[in-house]
């Protein structure tokens, strides 16, 4: 199922921005994602399909030492997804990264926020999120490069 046939990507969507998240120390701050003609609900099922089994799947997770859990609102116009670190027996211990999706008019406003997610995931996640808005569905394991992670590259000097 494609996030297009629900007006997600793929041209559907109105895009508020694009940005990689750097993972920076400081207050919290919310990313603008996207905004979609889906309902909450509708685009949750699809997004959180594919974040499970990309970040969560048993063979191969980007995020192993992670759980996600999920809190849809009674009429289904608010959905939130978060992300933790994994505590005893499996349980949600300290929350990392927070995915909202919000009604807005006749759409989803969906928002991403890391709280304390390392750069390179929080990368990832949004650099994933990115790519499944526009209507790309695949696992990719491409990672993005990081603020933090262009600024330690070495310069190569000519002399």
């Amino acid at each position: 199922m494609s996030l297009s046939s629900f007006g997600i990507g793929g041209g559907g969507g109105t895009s508020l921005a694009e940005e990689e998240a750097t993972g920076s120390t400081g207050a919290p701050q919310a990313t603008n994602v996207a905004v979609t003609r889906a309902g909450p609900l509708d685009t949750y099922v699809v997004m959180g399909g594919r974040i499970k089994r990309c970040w969560f799947n048993a063979t191969d997770p980007l995020l192993p030492n992670y759980v996600y859990r999920a809190d849809v609102s009674p009429s289904g116009s608010k959905v939130n997804i978060t992300v933790h670190q994994r505590a005893d027996l499996g349980r949600a211990g300290l929350l990392t990264y927070i995915i909202d999706f919000k009604q807005a008019g006749g759409g989803t406003v969906i928002t991403t926020e890391n709280r304390t997610m390392p750069p390179n995931l929080a990368a990832k996640m949004q650099y994933d999120i990115n790519r499944w808005q526009r209507g790309q569905s695949d696992c990719s394991k491409t990672m993005p490069a990081t603020a933090s992670a262009k600024a330690a590259k070495p310069q190569a000097r000519v002399q």
